[in-house]
């Protein structure tokens, strides 16, 4: 993909769903209306995604994940195989009930609004694939790049498996994990196919392994509480991810971390530097990673002292839980801290997730996102001008 210029602005993927769409959406999930009505009613929704990141100056734009569920439970309709259960249906297959009711109250997750896709029998991708309808409307809408966001194999598989509904069919984890690289591979394919110019791999959950307390359970993984050494789980990533992207060129690659995005909560959301996992991201054959950095909770940017340079970085400069506007200034300054370690070519803007990750819950409104996303493009042509 071709960069025409310094520090190009983008996003992590998903806009905020106006209550309208929201409500379309349950009623297809209902079955009170077709797929194809419901599609009518989310281009709107998709169109006004596209006009605001354009008018803000976004350089790589999305389509704001507007006919998801969320970032990773939308699978759910794209692949067979798979039924959708939230997680207060999950609780009843729980062996600690009890106790991972208590979690979720003290991590202010809403068991009604987050689902997961949980493989009860063999997965097959239908013949639309998993994002193609939604890139294909995309490309059609903008002249500008575009970046299309799917969930990562190591996501995928760990949010999917759950003992008790998926080990009929794939008896671990690793089993499962085969069909979904195999099925992600041909997703990416066909995305570049499309003309997608940029493919990011959600793997949010990568967090939890190390900065996650040892008696909790992760509310994004079906695997809840299943925690095991993180060494072998982070390995377990790595190998997933290389599998998925492996001969795939021509198109660009970036896998996006952050420590949870469920809640307005700071102190729900888990903290800690990129230190620990940084050997790990390193060795992910992906061209940038994306990554939310513009909370303490990111800890100090001198870990990536030693990786200088070694990817691009996807740096989160605004936080889209708050409505706070970050002024330019303030993400210049902060950007600058990281060209210590990284040359201007290889910086990417963008906040730190999304501003709707889940379309029950979405974290702020479109018109703090968009003054957001204009503060962000602001501080670019500030850093080109000088950096030119």
């Amino acid at each position: 993909m071709s960069q025409s210029k310094l520090f190009p602005v983008t996003v992590v993927g998903s806009w905020s769903r106006p209550e309208w769409l929201v409500h379309a959406l349950r009623r297809r999930q209902a079955g009170e209306i077709t797929a194809e009505e419901f599609n009518r009613i989310a281009d709107d929704a998709v169109l006004a995604a596209i006009k605001y990141q354009e008018d803000a100056g976004v350089d790589i734009v999305a389509d704001g994940e507007m006919r998801r569920d969320n970032f990773y439970s939308f699978v759910v309709e794209k692949l067979s195989g798979m039924r959708l259960m939230k997680l207060s249906q999950l609780l009843d297959y729980m062996k600690d009930r009890a106790g991972f009711e208590e979690i979720l109250r003290a991590l202010d997750v809403p068991a009604f609004a987050i689902k997961s896709p949980i493989a009860v029998d063999k997965i097959r991708e239908h013949e639309d694939g998993i994002a193609l309808d939604e890139a294909r409307f995309l490309k059609a809408h903008t002249h500008r790049q575009t970046k299309m966001p799917i969930p990562g194999p190591y996501l995928l598989t760990r949010s999917s498996w759950f003992e008790g509904l998926s080990d009929k069919v794939y008896p671990t984890r690793e089993d499962l994990a085969k069909d979904v690289v195999r099925i992600l591979r041909r997703e990416c394919e066909a995305l570049k196919r499309v003309g997608i110019d940029f493919i990011q791999l959600d793997e949010p959950s990568i967090s939890q392994v190390v900065y996650g307390d040892e008696a909790e359970q992760t509310f994004m993984c079906a695997a809840l509480g299943s925690r095991t050494d993180p060494t072998s789980e982070l390995e377990f990533a790595v190998r997933l991810v290389n599998e998925t992207v492996e001969g795939i060129d021509g198109v660009k690659f970036g896998v996006h971390v952050c420590r949870g995005n469920w809640s307005r909560k700071e102190d729900v959301l888990l903290t800690g530097n990129y230190g620990p996992l940084l050997p790990w991201l390193m060795r992910m054959n992906v061209d940038q990673l994306v990554l939310e950095m513009a909370t303490p909770r990111a800890g100090e940017i001198e870990v990536f002292k030693e990786y200088r340079n070694q990817k691009e970085i996807g740096l989160g400069v605004a936080n889209p839980r708050t409505d706070e506007i970050e002024t330019p200034q303030q993400i210049a300054s902060r950007v600058k801290e990281v060209l210590k370690y990284f040359d201007p070519e290889k910086i990417y803007l963008n906040p730190d997730c999304g501003f709707g990750t889940f379309a029950e819950r979405c974290v702020n409104t479109p018109e703090v996102a968009y003054r957001k996303l204009q503060a962000i493009s602001a501080a670019a042509e500030m850093l080109r001008r000088e950096y030119a």
